[in-house]
């Protein structure tokens, strides 16, 4: 793979309202102007307690995209996504996003490819893969998604939702980075007494990110609970800023694709790039100066 030479086109694929990290993601690549030009948004699907449909969760995640770039103060094309996961390995779920998707990649060549960062589910992608298998070779697709090689499982909430989905965009021989959750991306947390120093009254959108994540864990642990609380998927749209390695390290692997059992099986014939570093501080600092302005 190629080091990126900015500017670097870029979509994201995101299950914004599933959590409280997305938004910071988000904001995150609206606000790395000029390097990062953002062309469309993806809501992803998923489903849990607070959605119990994937359509509904991906009707939810684009309706607050649309809150977060109302805060960012930001214009930027939006698309619903698959309203269920892939039914098998070899059907697309058509949707918008997917379609758009092949559009935008179609539109640019191995030179120049297309930056796909996707931190949900990943069945848009893998939708508009199959829809068009030949854009595999117009697009480099960062995931954030599964868990370490090291760790027991890899039932990581963005991966088993679709196992199928990981194996298509896993297997497709795209340009593939991944950066793992437990292991790996995990060390990027954060507390409430550093959200209230460095985001509180700053502006609107880091007020509203700082103020959703202190609520989203005092719901969870109570108000009195020490907690710190992983932003995970910030650092998918950090590699794409991580020249001289100042965010993250990542090796070239054998990919390794997960079993509908929660289990890597064993590396194919194919090199990924693999996350196995974040540089936690460097990282938010970039993160806070960013989103405070």
């Amino acid at each position: 793979m190629k080091t990126p030479e900015f500017p670097l086109d870029v979509v994201l694929d995101t299950d914004a309202y599933n959590e409280i990290d997305d938004q910071f993601a988000i904001a995150y690549l609206l606000r790395s102007k000029p390097q990062l030009n953002t062309l469309a948004l993806y809501a992803a699907p998923f489903s849990n307690e607070i959605a119990a449909t994937p359509e509904e969760g991906m009707e939810k995640s684009y309706d607050e995209i649309l809150h977060v770039l109302k805060l960012c103060d930001e214009q930027v094309e939006v698309y619903r996504g698959s309203k269920t996961y892939l039914p098998d390995e070899f059907t697309p779920v058509d949707s918008p996003a997917a379609r758009d998707l092949v559009e935008k990649a179609m539109a640019h060549s191995p030179e120049k490819p297309l930056y796909v960062v996707a931190i949900g589910a990943i069945t848009n992608v893998a939708s508009a893969l199959l829809l068009k298998p030949e854009i595999a070779q117009r697009i480099v697709i960062v995931w954030l998604g599964g868990h370490a090689y090291h760790y027991h499982d890899t039932t990581e909430f963005n991966m088993r939702q679709d196992f199928g989905a990981a194996r298509v965009v896993m297997g497709c021989g795209a340009p593939f980075v991944q950066l793992p959750c437990r292991g790996v991306v995990s060390e990027f947390a954060t507390s409430a007494p550093e959200l209230e120093k460095l985001f509180y009254n700053k502006n609107p959108l880091a007020d509203y990110l700082a103020r959703n994540t202190v609520r989203h864990m005092q719901e969870r642990r109570g108000e009195d609970a020490l907690w710190s609380k992983p932003i995970w998927d910030v650092t998918a749209v950090a590699w794409l800023l991580n020249e001289d390695d100042r965010f993250m390290e990542s090796r070239v692997v054998a990919a390794r694709l997960p079993g509908d059992d929660g289990q890597y099986r064993d590396p194919i014939d194919q090199k990924i790039h693999y996350v196995y570093y974040i540089k936690r501080d460097p990282l938010m600092t970039d993160l806070v100066e960013k989103l405070t302005k």
